[in-house]
Parts: C-alpha cells; structure tokens; sequence
C-alpha cells in the first residue's frame, strides 16, 4: 500500500485509536507498583504516542502532499527528471544598486581560490523603480575570474524559493551552485550566473510576484529591478537570451509569471511544482483590491487563453503521483500557443519537497542553458 494510500491512512487512524482504548481499558491493571507494571504503562503510552504521531503525520502528509511514496520519504526515489520539449499549440540601469555584504568560495576540488569553484556574494539588491531592497545570494562561476573570459558576458538566471523559504536553502538544501559547477565541468551546460533569492520582498507577506495597488511593487522588482541592477555590477548579457528564471512552489509560479509577462526580459522560466494561479489567503492580504483584470492576468491559464501568446521559452514539472498540479500542469502544456515554446519534466512519483526538486534541477539547468546565451 502506497503512502498516500486511503488505506495506510485509515489503518493508521484505526491503530491510534485501539491502542488508545486498549490503554484505558488496561490502565487499572498496570497500576501496580511493580516492574512489569512500570514497563507496561510506558509501553503502551510510547505505542499510543508513535501511533497519534503517525496518524497526524499521514493526515498532514495527504493533505499537503509533501511526500508521494515511501521511497520518495527515506529518500529513496532518486531517478532524475527527463526535460520533454512540447510542440505549442498542437493541443488544446543606472546605478550600482548591488551592495556586497560578504564573499565566501565554493569549494570545487579542494584547491583555494575564486578558480576552484567560483565566488558566493551575499548582497543586498536595490530597487529604483519598485522602491524594494532585498537580500540576495550570487553565485559567480569560476571562469567569470579566468583571463580568457575577461571580455565575455555570462547568462544570469534568478532563482526563486517558495514562501516562505530563505534564499540560503538555495545553496544548502537544494545546491543550485554547487549542480551548476558539477553540470559546467561535465560539458552539460555553460557557466552561468546565479541570483539566488526569496520571493517574499516585504516580510511576512506573500504578495505573489505582483505589483500590489499601494502595496508592495514586487512584479516591478524582479521584472524590472533586479535584471537592471545585477546587469549594472556584473559581466552578464542585457538581452531577453540571457536571462532566465527558475524557482519552485510559490517560485515557481514567480518564474512563470514574469517570464509570461515579460518575454523582452526572460528569455526563459522554469516553474518547479508550480500552481497558476495567485493564491488569496490570509498570507497575501488583499492584493488586487478588486482590480477583476489585475487578478484574472494573475492566473497563467486564463492568460494563455486571453492574452497574446508570449515569444519565451516555459518549462512546468510535475508528477502523476503525489503534486497537486498534475491536471493544471497538462492544461496548461496544452492551452500555450505559438511563439511560446514550453517542455516539461513529469516524474513518475515525487511530493512537493527537496527530493523532489533535486530531482529537477540539474534537468531543469540544463534546460536554461540550452536556451540562454551570454
């Protein structure tokens, strides 16, 4: 039986409440002062806890998807993810406004120095027309420091947590440099620059990558913002062809929405377990404040329907197992249109977590690279 099995679930549900009866019926019995007694009474109170647990933990688990298979839970589901290119249509800058903070290397083989593995930059990225300052991790290749790429531009990719993640779980749980340095060396893709950020600009609230009215310009800043300020204070291309966007969850749909909204800016977007439509929830507040044409342009299938179709590059993952945004996803595959030219990475199985995503990335790099160009 299946993780997310109805089954597992009652059977867990049937389980607590047993051992629950069984510890009142029996508890008059254990109350003895003796070994066996004390023994006793621990091990049915340790069994009820771990059954509770476990039952909230299925319940949870169900609702939210984070796991779809017990492989996919100890971390066993580790096949990478096949990039499948769709035919669309076939079916339905000014000034410096980067501030460094700090430098660390990424350790590439063990030698010291920028050449290793690159350079991280912790910085703080300023935002003229949106009035925003976030913070930023940038991870620069090692051939940005090399000699023979001194006059070469690089392609810059923004990479994207969901909410309310932290922009250092880019480099920790899910290794975006680190899969850039292994997959550059390899010959699978080209070096390229990352902006590893999160999409929460104005803490705690998730204003879903759009310019809230008298809120929060947050479309303005990654569409606008950050392209011109990162290409002010790096060696990266100024083109649509060099830019891409990449993030997962809440990321994702970021990386869609920009990249739908401003082709002249991202030449590509990759929505890991993306959803497609903004959420409206206590998190958000109101973000459209009754603006109906603000909020139906917020929702990437009804623009794929309405709107001109966007000369860009979209890339959507998903699973057939354990994603909520299996029927979306294939709708949406299925609703682009000509210049838009879309692909997918469908997993088998795969919950909305950092297996799952770690699955996606190398894939999904490559993928950008193929499409972007310094």
């Amino acid at each position: 039986m299946g993780l997310t099995s109805h089954k597992v679930l009652a059977l867990a549900i049937a389980l607590a409440v047993v051992l629950f009866v069984v510890t009142v019926v029996f508890w008059g019995r254990l109350a003895r002062s003796n070994w066996r007694a004390v023994v006793g009474r621990i091990g049915l109170l340790l069994a009820t806890q771990l059954a509770v647990f476990t039952m909230v933990g299925l319940l949870a688990n169900n609702s939210f998807l984070f796991y779809a298979s017990w492989a996919d839970l100890f971390g066993q589901e580790q096949t990478p993810g096949v990039v499948v290119d769709h035919a669309a249509g076939t079916a339905r800058s000014g000034s410096r406004s980067v501030q460094v903070l700090r430098k660390q290397e990424l350790d590439g083989t063990g030698a010291r120095g920028r050449r290793a593995g690159g350079q991280i930059q912790e910085v703080l990225i300023g935002g003229k027309a949106s009035g925003i300052a976030s913070p930023a991790y940038v991870y620069l290749p090692p051939e940005y420091f090399e000699h023979a790429y001194a006059k070469r531009t690089f392609p810059a990719v923004v990479v994207l947590t969901g909410y309310p993640g932290v922009a250092r779980n880019l480099m920790k749980g899910l290794a975006y440099p680190q899969t850039a340095l292994k997959l550059a060396r390899a010959g699978r893709t080209q070096p390229m620059v990352l902006v590893m950020m999160r999409p929460t600009v104005a803490p705690p609230r998730d204003t879903e990558c759009v310019d809230v009215p008298g809120g929060p310009q947050a479309e303005t800043f990654f569409a606008k913002d950050v392209p011109q300020a990162v290409q002010a204070s790096y060696r990266v291309g100024k083109t649509a062809r060099s830019w891409g966007f990449v993030g997962d969850s809440t990321g994702g749909y970021c990386a869609l929405k920009i990249a739908m909204h401003h082709p002249n800016v991202y030449g590509a977007g990759a929505g890991l377990s993306a959803y497609y439509k903004a959420a409206e929830d206590i998190t958000t507040g109101d973000l459209f404040h009754g603006d109906a044409k603000a909020r139906q342009r917020a929702d990437l299938l009804w623009s794929l329907e309405h709107l001109p179709p966007p000369d860009t590059s979209l890339m959507v993952t998903t699973s057939r197992q354990g994603e909520g945004n299996y029927k979306s996803t294939m709708k949406f595959l299925a609703n682009a249109k000509p210049p838009t030219r879309v692909s997918s990475i469908v997993l088998e199985s795969g919950g909305h977590n950092f297996n799952t995503w770690r699955r996606e990335i190398p894939p999904s790099l490559e993928w950008l690279s193929g499409r972007l160009t310094g």
